[in-house]
């Protein structure tokens, strides 16, 4: 059985915690430690209402307290005002006016049988109301020149202490290079004016911590001679500085690391001096800043490195004077080993060590029980430098032993219980628990221990299969197994055992391991837009047995919001619909899938783009008359970047109240000048524009009106957006954009319009205008011009205009194209190709080609018709285009002509006034209902008749049909498809023969030109099972009435034939043939019938045998060649007609009997 080990101990800093559980099976005896206790200083400000000297300590038994003051014995209750607490070392002073005598330093001791724990001292300070003595102070005089200090000397009261020199009208003295105050209050003169004589000179000491300011009386700088003013007359001493503050040349600061370093140089002298401040060997720390006008070097959170020599320098025309600084930065005592409490068995060494760092270096002093080592001796104890040695340790040795570390600084204090005994095992566990563990995670198994000495821990499985040993299981000091990477076969009971020399004990724990939670479907980054509605998906597969302990939550950088509850968030089907998303909707999305055991996250960032807010903070800066530099802090751009800054201007005078737009600057400029007109009255404002739209605009500037123009103020600018335009053939139309009023520059605005020739030595042609258009008559058609258009004022001109290049008017195309041909790709579409016609037959700008088409007839009518005309538009230069959606087997006429911006040219072949013409043949359209209608004739028991109607839409020449049959009674399998060729167009009727009797039987009709055969229709029918009885059972009326018709021509030609016989006349034996006594086979040779049976092995005359199963008839050679693939000819008018065309087809009849070929449908 496998088996993990582990010593246990336990190592506590301030206290040894016999656990609850422990207690309640046996009674151990604790050192007393203290819980809570006042701060080192506690200042007694009079507007508490008390002040709570704290000490709270626990240990068994409980202790007991005690209090010193001054080092001397204190007890709280033998004074009444105090208020003191039951089974509590703390009492309370309350603020009843006279705190003083409670002044002075406290300190605390927790006793019980074991030891003794003390606080660390707690001075409680009683502050004294600050005030300045009560004196007369004579004024000082002093002459022009030189250096005056006045001195503050503030009482002393509850840091921090804050110094104000100001006036008798509490007007503060106004401090510069010359006059300030020093880090002692005084106020400094580097050398006294005219203007410092004043008699309220006067200093305010603030202590805000006890809420007052207390005054000094007031001081007065007068000359030497009272009665006579200063004299500007005089001369002033001029001298090179001196320090007034510090004195010497030399001096040493010490403070302590973590504090603000301040250095102070305050020199006289005249002219004033100026403040240098240098560190010898290094530069300043960049934590250093200058003060005070110079004279004050501030260093905050100083440390060790901020220690070493500074120097100040004060400076005028006359010389200089240096003083230097020794900074040295020390430190309060930090403890590098603090003393820890021990639980330690009899008879072993116990070892307590102690260490302070500091400077100046602390020094140590131990205590046990709240008093020197000396004053309780012990053989077994031993003391070194930073350690004292219990040699083999007993019961009795136990004891809290403190220990101080202390310097100039300050002072640390440790108290370290020392707890000596012997104790079995105790399993503070309880017994028999269950975990959960996640598949591929870690879970602790938990078995704490309380013993003396420390126990041996060891952890095992139950069954025989298992084993914890392994890089996967560690127990660690405190006795709990932890399992990594656990898998499913890890599940079952473990056993923990514990054994020290005084006993041993057990506890078993049970271990369930868990499918991991996993998301399986993460949210993913978005970026939406504002007021849109945002999706983040998240769906998580998770054990089975924590389907009522399974949840989803969404968590946001700004707090948790569930899937269900929050406002405008719907879940629906593991998708998070966010609607009407704002501002404050963007943030980490966080999906947290979570069980009792464990858990899956994946994030999403939600960004919400909208346009930029308003720029804030508009100024505008230097004036510069007609120009002005616009400042602005750019809005929000709501994470999608500012692209342009649009400076809108608003003018009083012309358009009050409508901006426009006056320049615009990049997205990262925050700038802008302003070129304006003279005479304006200004406001500006200003907008950005991102990928998401036009920002608000921001509020506007103060009104800036512009000075006049002057008095010969020609117009800044010419006019913009020339337009050169030629309308008609002989003219050429120049258009442009007015200047507005602002940009007149002054009254009398002209134009002059110049024009001339390109690449023609010619001279200007000008006119002067006050309408901003000017048609130039009488110019050649469609030939370049140059073109410029100057602004004028009363004042002049403005600036030389730029020139511009245009054409004069256009006139209709003067040719057609040439050498037009026609290529047939489909049955609905041709491609028409032309040469392009010469640029200088455009007479103007090439807009492209047109093509005008018509249908003069369909092939199978020769009556021709003017169809209605259809154009196409093909822009640009080209030579061919597609023309679709032609009928098939049509003649059209076509044309092809230019046009450029006057109009269309000439059509091609314009000459003779004669079109192209378009012949396209094609197979049979697959169309619906292509036929009018089949018809069954009529149905007996071997026999069935057909008949129908020519195709409604042919396409083309019919040259036949083709007729195929099957039966289909009702079984899954159907008969052979047997087929036949029609080869006569003008058959529309055919009976069938030698059929199944009682039969289902389906037919299939297509017609058929010289390309191929259309889509087919079909018909079912029945045979029946004997011979009909009457006719009007089987057939309809109209059918009836004809066979009655023609039994009636019948015997009238019999009778006639009789007649004529008996007469003498004779007729050949293939004419008796022809006269059949068979009602059914009365018209059989007529041109519109066939017949067909199904065994007669003969074929009827006329009929031809195909080993593709095919009859064709007879002058049906024609194939694609004959409309296609041949050269094409034009007839006399022009006409594009194929071959076939020119064609007839005779009237073919066919009779047919026999069989032929077969097929599987």
């Amino acid at each position: 059985m496998g088996v993990v080990v582990s010593v246990c101990a336990f190592h506590l800093t301030t206290a040894i915690d016999i656990p609850l559980e422990v207690l309640g099976h046996v009674n151990i005896e604790q050192l007393p430690t203290i819980t809570e206790a006042s701060p080192s200083s506690l200042i007694a400000f009079p507007f508490d209402e008390s002040f709570p000297m704290t000490c709270e300590a626990k240990g068994n038994p409980k202790p007991e307290y005690r209090w010193t003051k001054n080092g001397e014995e204190f007890d709280p209750y033998q004074d009444p005002r105090l208020i003191k607490e039951d089974n509590s070392g703390t009492f309370v002073i309350p603020n009843t006016g006279n705190l003083t005598e409670y002044q002075g330093t406290y300190r605390c001791y927790a006793d019980n049988e074991l030891g003794t724990a003390i606080t660390e001292e707690i001075e409680f300070v009683v502050p004294h109301v600050p005030k300045f003595p009560k004196e007369k102070i004579d004024p000082i005089k002093v002459e022009e020149g030189q250096s005056v200090i006045l001195e503050c000397n503030p009482p002393k009261g509850i840091p921090p202490l804050q110094i104000y020199w100001m006036t008798i009208d509490l007007q503060h003295i106004e401090q510069d290079e010359r006059v300030s105050m020093g880090l002692n209050g005084d106020l400094f003169f580097s050398n006294a004016l005219e203007k410092d004589s004043r008699r309220d000179y006067c200093c305010f000491a603030a202590f805000p911590r006890i809420r007052t300011i207390v005054q000094k009386n007031a001081m007065s700088v007068l000359k030497n001679n009272v009665s006579i003013p200063f004299s500007k007359a005089n001369s002033i001493l001029e001298r090179k500085p001196s320090f007034l503050m510090p004195s010497g040349v030399k001096s040493e600061t010490q403070l302590v690391k973590g504090d603000e370093l301040l250095l102070e140089c305050i020199a006289e002298g005249f002219p004033t001096p100026k403040i240098e401040w240098v560190r010898m060997g290094h530069r300043l720390p960049d934590r250093a800043t200058i003060e005070n006008h110079g004279k004050l070097l501030s260093i905050d959170r100083v440390n060790e490195e901020d220690s070493g020599k500074y120097m100040c320098k004060a400076k005028n025309i006359h010389g200089e004077a240096n003083h230097s600084f020794d900074v040295s930065v020390e430190e309060p005592p930090k403890w590098v080993s603090e003393p820890e409490s021990q639980l330690s068995t009899i008879g072993s060494d116990v070892h307590i060590k102690c260490s302070a760092t500091g400077t100046p270096q602390p020094t140590i002093q131990w205590r046990v029980n709240g008093k020197p080592l000396k004053e309780i001796p012990a053989p077994n104890r031993k003391v070194s430098d930073d350690a004292i040695i219990l040699h083999n340790a007993k019961s009795i040795d136990s004891a809290v032993y403190q220990c101080e570390a202390s310097n100039k600084h300050g002072t640390l204090l440790a108290n370290a219980n020392i707890m000596i005994m012997n104790l079995p095992p105790m399993i503070l566990t309880e017994e028999g628990l269950e975990y959960s563990a996640v598949e591929g995670k870690s879970v602790v198994m938990h078995c704490k221990v309380f013993s003396s000495p420390p126990s041996i821990v060891t952890w095992n499985r139950d069954d025989s299969t298992g084993s914890v040993e392994g890089p996967r299981f560690t127990v660690h000091q405190n006795g709990s197994l932890e399992i990594h990477n656990v898998e499913k076969e890890d599940m079952g009971q473990y056993t923990c055992y514990t054994k020290n020399t005084e006993g041993k004990s057990a506890i078993t724990a049970l271990l369930d391991v868990k499918d991991p939670t996993k998301i399986s479907q993460a949210p993913e980054d978005l970026q939406v837009l504002i007021g849109t509605t945002a999706q983040l998906s998240c769906l998580a597969v998770y054990d089975n047995s924590f389907s009522g302990d399974f949840e989803i939550v969404l968590h946001r950088s700004i707090g948790c919001l569930s899937f269900f509850s929050a406002n405008r968030y719907l879940l629906e089907d593991g998708i998070l619909q966010i609607v009407n998303v704002s501002h404050r909707d963007q943030g980490m999305y966080k999906c947290v899938a979570r069980t009792p055991v464990d858990q899956d996250t994946a994030s999403a960032l939600l960004i919400v783009l909208d346009v930029p807010d308003a720029p804030e903070n508009l100024v505008l800066s230097e004036h510069k008359g007609r120009s002005v530099k616009l400042k602005w802090i750019p809005g929000d751009d709501h994470n999608s970047s500012t692209t342009d800054f649009i400076i809108e201007y608003e003018e009083s005078q012309w358009e009050p109240g409508n901006w426009n737009e006056l320049q615009r600057v990049p997205g990262n400029h925050g700038s802008a000048v302003l070129k304006l007109y003279g005479h304006v009255d200004y406001r500006f404002r200003v907008f950005g524009v991102n990928a998401v739209g036009r920002g608000s605009p921001s509020e506007p500037t103060e009104r800036y009106k512009t000075p006049p123009a002057g008095r010969k103020a020609t117009p800044d600018k010419n006019p913009e957006n020339i337009k050169i335009e030629g309308h008609l053939a002989h003219e050429m139309d120049i258009n442009w954009e007015p200047l507005s009023p602002i940009e007149h520059n002054g009254p009398g605005l002209e134009y002059k319009v110049s024009y001339k020739r390109q690449d023609v030595e010619e001279d200007w042609h000008e006119h002067v205008v006050k309408r901003h258009s000017f048609v130039v008559k009488g110019t050649p058609t469609f030939v370049p011009y140059e073109v410029r258009i100057q602004a004028r004022n009363y004042q002049g001109w403005g600036p030389e205009p730029k020139v511009m290049t245009g054409y004069s008017g256009e006139d209709f195309p003067s040719a057609a194209p040439d050498d037009v041909e026609v290529e047939v790709m489909n049955n609905s579409l041709v491609k028409v190709s032309w040469t392009r016609v010469h640029k200088d037959k455009l007479h103007g700008h090439l807009g492209g080609y047109r093509i005008n088409w018509w249908r003069l007839r369909s092939l199978l009518d020769s009556k021709k018709t003017h169809g209605n005309k259809h154009t196409l538009t093909f822009p640009g230069d080209r030579n061919h285009a597609m023309v679709p959606g032609l009928t098939p087997f049509s003649e059209y006429s076509l044309i092809v002509m230019t046009f450029n911006g006057r109009g269309n040219g000439p059509g091609s072949h314009a000459r003779s006034a004669v079109p192209w013409n378009i012949v396209i043949q094609y197979c049979p359209m697959e169309e619906e209902n292509n036929y009018l209608e089949t018809r069954l004739l009529y149905v007996q028991k071997h026999t069935v008749a057909l008949t129908w109607a020519p195709p409604l839409v042919a396409n083309g020449v019919v040259t036949g049909y083709r007729l195929e049959y099957q039966l289909i009674n009702d079984t899954e399998e159907v008969g052979v498809l047997q087929s036949m060729d029609i080869s006569s167009p003008d058959t529309t009727s055919c009976v069938l023969r030698n059929l199944e009797a009682v039969s289902r039987y389906k037919f299939y009709l297509r017609s058929c030109t010289r390309v191929g055969c259309g889509p087919r229709v079909s018909e079912e029918s029945t045979t029946t099972p004997v011979a009909p009885c009457s006719i009007s059972r089987q057939y309809p009326g109209w059918f009836i009435g004809l066979m009655c018709a023609v039994a009636v021509l019948t015997l009238i030609v019999l009778i006639a034939c009789f007649v004529n016989r008996n007469k003498g006349g004779k007729y050949a034996v293939k004419e008796k043939e022809d006269l059949h006594p068979d009602l059914e086979s009365q018209g059989m040779h007529d041109d519109t019938f066939c017949e067909y049976s199904d065994n007669d092995e003969k074929p009827l005359k006329g009929s031809q045998h195909s080993l593709s199963g095919q009859i064709k008839a007879e002058d049906s050679g024609d194939s694609l060649v004959d409309y296609g693939d041949e050269d094409a000819q034009f007839n006399e008018d022009g006409s594009f007609i194929g071959e076939y065309a020119g064609r007839k087809e005779k009237r073919v009849s066919v009779e047919v009997k026999g069989t032929t070929n077969q097929s599987k449908a």
